[in-house]
């Protein structure tokens, strides 16, 4: 059996959960069981390969030639429009 546990970015944590991390926080985590790789087994790893963060569908109004730039390139300019806003988002975020 899955379980899947998914929380919206910004939601508040519940007294519950709350409650858990603190009874979970400091205490012990055995790794004896998983020894730890030696540094060459990291040499080609990537780190956020399989992150796929969670899609929310929108309603957005755009000027048509600025939607007609981002056609031009043909299917996909909703994925490149998304880019674009992370882009400047995370350029924000480091200016902070």
């Amino acid at each position: 059996m899955n379980v899947v546990y998914r929380r919206e970015p910004g939601t508040p944590l519940t007294e519950e959960q709350r409650a858990e991390l603190k009874a979970l926080k400091g205490r012990p985590i055995d790794l004896s069981d998983a020894p730890e790789l030696p540094e060459e087994a990291w040499k080609n790893t990537v780190r956020g390969k399989f992150y796929r963060p969670v899609k929310r569908a929108v309603s957005l109004r755009l000027d048509a030639d600025v939607l007609a730039w981002l056609k031009k390139d043909g299917e996909g300019y909703q994925t490149r429009v998304n880019q674009m806003l992370r882009e400047r988002m995370l350029a924000e975020l480091k200016q902070v």
